[in-house]
């Protein structure tokens, strides 16, 4: 970056032709946010990340949330639940309940929302591979409750992409697993309409390593890749786009952040206008959930972590997202004890309510300096585009090993410097002190002795003719070809299905052992 920026880094035509590049908040091309009035109508939702342990106690811990001023909940299950196995699996030996909550069937659900009015709380899950079936049994407690489904209100994470490039917690080969996706857009936009059936998520794309130009192009490509096999089932653009949704990483570089997150929405506004050509506004807008980025947190002298959340949460909301977690200071040793996890919240609330920076959208628009990290950022984001366009799209360019590569060299790159001492990480490599342990949240194996032992009950409990029916049907439609489809479900969606399986009593890990008899699962071969 330069030391100086003056009006002589903008473009020739700045000046003149402003509106193509700025436009003002709520106005394409939608640089300065989706709203005119930023944040003076409605606050961004303080959607703080959380699950831990049995469904009993993170219920406890969404309440407490809750009461203390959180207004959204987004579900963290554990390995075994996302990996699609059940907590008396031997592969889930001690992993039940260790990075988030353990989910194993619709009995688990209920007791996760006991309490939680799901038709007035947005609940937003991060879960992937199994995505459909964790959706599913919220579906059915939604119902369970008296819940109108087309009143309940959250996001899947649902971005399957991101797992092959990034996190690796996949099951099913790609294409089986985009028909499920999209089979949930279908069905989303069918019966659940203020629902986002997918969060198109740059985050783990981030924490693997990724630069910030890399995080926005391929996170917004993948959102295209997703258009393109909805667009081939047949549905109509402005059905379904209004619903997706995006997840983006908050990282150390306040102002490189600030720019990505501005390009980002100016990005998505130009392809879904000249690309897709969607003529609704909504599906033009770019809705994104903001996390402080966890891999930046530090084991050393943890409550630095506290400044550096503070500095990320403020680059988001500076930047417009509709929702936000803040990070406990102490996860890069465990998951937040409930004190991180106040600390976290309350950061938010400061921002909100003392920082003054709600008052204004958009309140560095115009800056020499910011407008140019949005325009270089645009740029490299393009340039990337054209280079995946060529190998055929996203999925090509995964089974080529291309993004892949690129985030490993980039994140080799980052971590030379850091052993250099060219980039300083307080308290790691510089400024160091002798410190006492952190006191942390301890996650013990008595939590898989509680859930195989509710397992055992709900399997001699349940009928299990009706659970092996329910299957077998699941089993038949997977085995039919998805078809194009204009304003219903595909005869071959496969949601219906999954939700007979959760109606039974099936466990995530038979549902999905069940689909994995059908799609097969994917080995990863080397990308280097």
């Amino acid at each position: 970056m330069d030391r100086l920026y003056t009006e002589a880094d903008l473009p020739a035509d700045w000046s003149v032709a402003q509106d193509a590049y700025l436009g003002v908040p709520g106005e394409p091309p939608y640089t300065r946010g989706i709203h005119p009035t930023g944040y003076r109508g409605k606050l961004w939702t303080m959607r703080q990340f959380s699950g831990f342990a049995t469904p009993e106690e993170t219920n406890l811990r969404y309440k407490y949330l809750l009461a203390n001023g959180g207004n959204g909940l987004s579900v963290a299950f554990d390995l075994p639940t996302l990996m699609g196995c059940d907590s008396d699996d031997p592969q889930s030996e001690g992993e039940v309940g260790k990075c988030g909550v353990a989910i194993d069937s619709l009995e688990d659900m209920e007791i996760l929302f006991s309490g939680i009015d799901l038709e007035a709380t947005s609940v937003s899950m991060t879960i992937n591979s199994p995505a459909s079936v964790l959706w599913a049994m919220f579906l059915v407690v939604a119902e369970k409750q008296g819940a109108d489904w087309s009143r309940v209100s959250g996001t899947l994470q649902n971005d399957i992409l991101k797992e092959y490039i990034a996190q690796k917690e996949y099951i099913f080969p790609p294409a089986p697993s985009m028909r499920l996706v999209v089979d949930t857009l279908e069905f989303g936009a069918h019966s659940t309409p203020r629902f986002n059936p997918i969060s198109i998520s740059g985050y783990h794309i981030r924490e693997a390593g990724s630069t910030a130009q890399q995080e926005v192009a391929f996170t917004l490509y993948d959102g295209v890749e997703y258009v393109e096999w909805a667009l081939r089932r047949g549905l109509a653009i402005d059905d379904f786009a209004p619903r997706l949704s995006f997840f983006f990483n908050s990282h150390n570089d306040f102002f490189e952040e600030i720019a990505k997150f501005r390009a980002a929405r100016k990005l998505w506004f130009g392809l879904m206008t000249e690309r897709f050509h969607a003529q609704a506004s909504r599906s033009r807008w770019m809705r994104f959930h903001t996390q402080t980025a966890g891999v930046s947190l530090t084991a050393q002298q943890p409550k630095n972590n506290i400044a550096r959340v503070a500095l990320q949460a403020l680059a988001a909301v500076l930047s417009g997202t509709q929702s936000l977690h803040t990070d406990g200071f102490d996860e890069a040793l465990a998951l937040p004890t409930e004190d991180a996890a106040r600390i976290a919240l309350r950061t938010q609330q400061i921002l909100a309510y003392e920082s003054g920076v709600a008052n204004t959208a958009d309140p560095l628009g115009g800056s020499y300096f910011v407008e140019r990290l949005t325009l270089d950022m645009e740029e490299a984001a393009l340039a990337y585009f054209a280079r995946l366009d060529a190998m055929g799209g996203m999925v090509k360019a995964i089974e080529q090993g291309f993004p892949q590569r690129e985030i490993a060299e980039s994140s080799y790159a980052y971590q030379r410097a850091v052993e250099a001492r060219e980039k300083i990480i307080v308290g790691v490599n510089d400024y160091v002190v002798d410190e006492q342990p952190q006191q942390i949240l301890y996650i013990g194996e008595e939590v898989r002795e509680s859930q195989t032992a509710k397992l055992r009950k709900l399997r001699a409990t349940r009928s299990n003719q009706t659970l092996e029916r329910a299957l077998n049907a699941l089993c038949r439609t997977l085995e039919q070809g998805p078809e194009s489809t204009k304003n219903g479900l595909s005869a071959a969606n496969t949601m219906p299905r999954i939700l007979e399986c959760v109606r039974a009593y099936g466990t995530v890990g038979e549902i999905c052992g069940a689909m994995q008899k059908v799609l097969g699962t994917y080995q990863e071969t080397s990308a280097l």
